[in-house]
C-alpha cells in the first residue's frame, strides 16, 4: 500500500486502525492483517506512486467498528450500508480513506435471522 509520509501512515494504521505493527525497514512499515502481511511503503519511482487497491476489513459488528473508528478521527466516505442480500446473509460496507489517499472499507456479513 503506497504512502507518501511513512511516519504518518504508520501512525494511522498502528494507532488509529489498531493493526498489529511488526517492524519498519527503510521507507517501509509492516503490519499483521489477519493472515496477510501488509506493507506500507513510499513509492520507489513516479510510476508506482498511485493509490493502492481497496482493502476490506471484515468486522463482526460494522456499526460498532464504524463508531469506534469515527471517534478516533477516521474520515468515512459512507456510513455502514447494505450492499447486497445473499441467500444466507447481508453484505454491509462502510468506506473510508487512510492518511495517504488510499480507499479502505469495513465489511460485515450479517447472517439472516431464520
Amino acid at each position: 500500500m503506497n504512502a507518501r509520509d511513512i511516519d504518518r501512515a504508520t501512525t494511522f494504521y498502528r494507532d488509529t486502525l489498531g493493526l498489529p505493527y511488526l517492524f519498519s525497514a527503510a521507507s517501509m512499515a509492516f503490519f499483521r492483517c489477519g493472515d496477510v502481511r501488509l506493507m506500507l511503503g513510499v513509492a520507489s519511482a513516479p510510476d508506482f506512486d498511485h493509490p493502492g487497491s481497496i482493502l476490506y476489513f471484515r468486522v463482526p459488528d460494522i456499526t460498532a467498528a464504524h463508531a469506534d473508528l469515527a471517534a478516533r478521527g477516521v474520515p468515512f466516505r459512507t456510513a455502514p450500508h447494505l450492499v447486497a442480500r445473499m441467500p444466507d446473509h447481508e453484505l454491509w460496507m462502510a468506506f473510508f480513506d487512510d492518511t495517504e489517499g488510499n480507499t479502505l472499507a469495513l465489511m460485515a456479513e450479517v447472517r439472516n435471522q431464520a
